[in-house]
């Protein structure tokens, strides 16, 4: 009755399906976790701008990594701006989506340190080949605040492109920065807050920590489809089952058609007479 399962097309579909389930709950939990993650990061971040802001100083040193529970945290910094060391982040975008880049600054303390300030974004023009014209930060010693984050890496998602024109990079890191100033950078970097000139360069907006995605959804919808594949499965197999079922009556009919008769059969039968002999 289901031998037909034994068939190849039918092993081949079966291996299909018990392959796809796994790989469906896999991807499933994956996007949990992603849900997860979102939803630790808005309340880290929500948690960070709630307290007052403190001195780059106390949470930031050269050589150390950003503490994860400290990024996103309003921090302050006094000291005057380096337009020398002044570099611009290619491929960032605003609020609307529109590349550009982001203007990066040293901020030199008066110890001598100093610390990245991401002062906001500008527009690019097409080639990207030159250094742009940037709006000029304040003159003399200024005190600044803006949210405190991590070094950015090559494996955060951002495409790492060596042989840049001068003054251009990809990734905002402290201690690739540290080398080409060859000055001690506080780790991390700053996104500006205030004071901003005028909105030039456009200002960093303020991180979104409201929003958690369509992650569950998505985790919802791969463990649902893990579980129509053996449903799936069944109503192949019984409909299968049925077709043939349906088909034999006919099929045995036409090799019934099919089959040659045998010499004499349904022939009429002769009565063999025999002649009685004169007498």
């Amino acid at each position: 009755m289901y031998r037909f399962l034994l068939t190849r097309q039918w092993v081949i579909l079966t291996l299909v399906g018990l392959a796809l389930i796994p790989a469906m709950i896999k991807l499933g939990f994956w996007q949990l976790h992603r849900h997860e993650d979102r939803v630790a990061r808005n309340n880290q971040i929500g948690r960070s701008l709630t307290h007052a802001p403190v001195p780059v100083t106390e949470l930031a040193a050269p050589g150390r990594a950003v503490p994860h529970d400290s990024v996103w945290r309003r921090v302050t910094a006094t000291g005057t701006y380096d337009t020398k060391g002044e570099v611009v982040a290619r491929y960032r975008t605003d609020a609307s989506g529109k590349s550009g880049y982001m203007v990066i600054t040293p901020l030199v303390l008066d110890d001598g340190r100093a610390v990245l300030v991401n002062r906001g974004w500008i527009p690019a023009d097409a080639g990207q080949r030159e250094f742009p014209p940037v709006p000029a930060p304040p003159a003399g010693k200024v005190t600044v605040t803006g949210r405190l984050r991590a070094d950015e890496t090559a494996g955060s998602g951002i495409k790492d492109t060596k042989g840049l024109p001068p003054r251009m990079i990809m990734i905002i890191n402290s201690e690739r920065q540290a080398e080409a100033l060859h000055r001690p950078l506080l780790g991390g970097y700053l996104e500006l807050i205030s004071p901003t000139a005028d909105g030039r360069p456009q200002p960093v907006p303020d991180p979104d920590h409201s929003s958690i995605g369509n992650h569950m959804a998505y985790a919802v919808q791969w463990w649902l489809f893990s579980a129509f594949v053996p449903v799936g499965w069944v109503i192949l197999v019984r409909r299968e089952r049925r077709d043939r079922a349906d088909a034999a009556p006919a099929s045995a009919a036409e090799e019934t058609a099919a089959t040659p008769e045998e010499p004499g059969a349904g022939a009429p039968t002769e009565v063999a007479r025999t002649a009685a002999p004169s007498e």
